[in-house]
């Protein structure tokens, strides 16, 4: 009871507001009273309460440490995840969702950019490990190790994409070619389902992840791109075109590598495939995330997946249910043209974009030729403008220097583009002119796990993140080695026979 108030914000009765009074915290129950009490897990409200914001007096006789936290904050009603999850996923494209931000929001666009940001975390980047370029963990306890057992997700399949596309600064490699585990794969990421019913129950329907792996290191595989626009080749329409290097790496495979057999487009495609059908007639969404180049791939396969109709539940021919798609992306760059935009609107596929206003990513391609210019149309439809992109959806800027914890350059470029650092910034960001404050309270320390954000004040080193002595472990015999790691299968057998439905699904055939 303590906790229910310490975190009241609101407070009132069948149409009659009662901001001078507060419960004691001695009440044995409220089941006699008719109040509306809004904390941070989002209560229900009863039925026949309104909402009000707490008046000044009231607020000034709260508890400093909730004066501290919500004294400049707007509230409004806020109901149980599972009855407003489509308005968190976008429905609404997030109107007066933003500004002030809603608290289910910020709290659901955290925990996906920590999945995104677990591809990086899982990712064996060293150059001197025989498995550079792969995940260090396996499927089966991908999210336990990374200390994140407790999110009710499992991983249904790793994907993979070749590198033997022009991103050369993209791409980790091992320099030892002899212990190089493939010569022309890297892990791209993950695609996770929701299986905790309990996690199922809270967000009202169950959830299916596509996380893609950015950059670790460097920035400098934006400098690759060749700024030149490819169809997309996904439907009768030539005019859709996106980056060519982004089409590239999804539609490109090996056949002499097993892991590139298929390519990272048709690995996604069949695994959703199989999910939805799996748990058919089933409440269902589709959310894809990623950051920096990951968050150009997470907009264009979330782009593929409605193109395909893989969000179309069927009945006898007959169109009977949407499966929402949504992206949640962070840093990252243009995808398309202004044609790949109106397309993705015309889809439905509905897109949050969390950047830093610092951070130069989120500003390419299409420097000259972008959204924001008013004859863009024109040059598209008249001229076939080779250059010219748009970006997809909602933008919610962040601003580093906001946050009294980071230094006013966020240590240098990479840190202003860092993912740990925008996690950061969406903690305390409350609205535009609001005063930065932790909501979470998500540990700052966090940020420097591979930056030197952070301000020296703080305590934590930068870069911190690493395994254990590098993964070498002592043997029995006293010697230290590096442990052999279980092989890990590359593709499901029913993978060919799941993307040929697709296919043949999204021709009506």
């Amino acid at each position: 009871m303590a906790s229910l108030y310490s975190s009241l914000k609101i407070l009132t009765c069948k149409n009659k507001t009662y901001d001078h009074f507060l419960p004691s915290k001695s009440h044995k129950t409220y089941a006699s009273y008719d109040f509306l009490f809004l904390n941070k897990k989002g209560l229900v409200p009863p039925k026949h309460a309104i909402s009000t914001k707490i008046s000044d007096g009231v607020l000034s006789s709260l508890p400093a440490e909730i004066r501290e936290e919500d004294d400049d904050e707007e509230y409004s009603t806020i109901a149980d995840l599972r009855e407003i999850w489509p308005e968190i996923q976008g429905c609404n494209d997030w109107e007066g969702l933003l500004d002030p931000m809603n608290l289910h929001l910020r709290k659901e666009v955290i925990r996906y950019g920590e999945m995104a940001q677990a591809c990086y975390d899982s990712f064996d980047f060293d150059p001197h490990s025989k498995y550079c370029g792969t995940c260090k963990y396996q499927g089966a306890d991908f999210f336990e190790r990374l200390g994140m057992g407790d999110r009710g997700y499992a991983v249904t399949r790793f994907l993979y994409a070749t590198s033997n596309i022009n991103l050369p600064n993209f791409f980790q490699k091992a320099k030892a070619v002899s212990s190089i585990w493939s010569q022309h794969a890297n892990w791209m990421g993950y695609v996770a389902v929701a299986t905790d019913e309990e996690e199922i129950r809270r967000m009202g329907r169950r959830d299916i992840v596509v996380a893609w792996r950015g950059t670790v290191t460097y920035l400098e595989w934006i400098h690759d791109l060749k700024d030149i626009l490819h169809p997309a080749c996904f439907r009768d329409d030539p005019s859709i075109k996106i980056e060519s290097g982004f089409f590239e790496l999804y539609t490109s495979k090996e056949n002499s590598c097993m892991y590139s057999t298929y390519s990272a487009r048709e690995q996604v495609l069949a695994e959703l495939r199989r999910i939805s059908h799996r748990y058919k007639g089933e409440k269902l969404s589709i959310t894809v995330t990623g950051h920096s180049l990951g968050a150009a791939l997470a907009l264009l396969s979330a782009y593929d997946i409605a193109e395909m109709k893989l969000n179309v539940v069927e009945d006898d021919g007959t169109m009977i249910q949407k499966i929402p798609i949504t992206v949640f992306s962070f840093a990252g760059p243009r995808v398309g043209n202004l044609k790949f935009k109106e397309r993705c609107d015309e889809l439905g596929v509905k897109v949050l974009r969390v950047v830093n206003i610092h951070d130069k990513v989120p500003i390419v391609p299409g420097i000259f030729t972008n959204e924001k210019f008013q004859y863009q149309k024109y040059l598209e439809e008249a001229i076939s403008f080779p250059w010219s992109y748009a970006h997809v959806g909602v933008e919610l800027a962040l601003d580093h220097t906001h946050s009294p914890f980071l230094k006013k350059n966020a240590g240098d470029i990479r840190g202003a583009h860092n993912l740990e650092v925008h996690l950061h910034l969406l903690d305390g960001f409350h609205g535009k002119n609001k005063d930065f404050r932790l909501a979470t309270k998500r540990d700052i320390a966090l940020v420097n796990k591979s930056c030197d954000a952070l301000k020296g004040d703080s305590g934590v080193p930068p870069f911190w993140w690493q395994d254990q002595h590098k993964g070498m472990m002592r043997s029995s015999d006293g010697r230290w080695v590096l442990p052999e790691r279980p092989w890990i299968e590359a593709h499901p057998p029913d993978t060919a026979h799941h993307f040929e439905q697709v296919i043949k699904f999204a021709r009506g055939t």
